[in-house]
């Protein structure tokens, strides 16, 4: 098994309840709303998946069960087959909250690309603090 050490964590603090974030976070038909990266247009239901158009084409997506812990990982399944896992976490941080995103490089990415994708995720998550802090 080969380990790849390359993750970086994407963190952002939010001046709204770690449950309110959570709440808004993990309901899918929302993604579009904050994280352009994965859904920039639409994510419906269907058999019981959630399907989302993204920038890289139609995905599905899966999260983990509803929990009290925060953990938002998800499933994202790409147009090749291919299931990239996103480890995500809402913590609880005084009267507001954490999120933390674990970014991995995929095998063919460049250094480049790897730094585009932890851009995105950065303004992804400055999306969900602007929208959750004004809820």
């Amino acid at each position: 098994m080969q380990v790849n050490s390359a993750s970086r964590h994407l963190s952002i603090t939010i001046e709204a309840t770690a449950a309110d974030v959570y709440r808004y976070a993990s309901d899918p038909r929302n993604l579009p709303e904050w994280a352009a990266g994965l859904a920039d247009r639409t994510v419906r239901r269907v058999d019981g998946q959630w399907i989302a158009d993204s920038p890289m084409g139609t995905v599905v997506v899966a999260f983990a069960a509803q929990n009290s812990y925060g953990v938002l990982d998800h499933d994202v399944t790409l147009p090749s087959g291919e299931t990239v896992y996103n480890p995500m976490r809402v913590i609880p941080n005084g009267a507001g909250c954490e999120v933390v995103f674990t970014l991995r490089p995929r095998p063919e990415m460049s250094a480049a690309d790897f730094d585009r994708d932890a851009a995105a995720v950065a303004a992804d998550l400055a999306r969900l603090r602007a929208i959750t802090e004004r809820r």
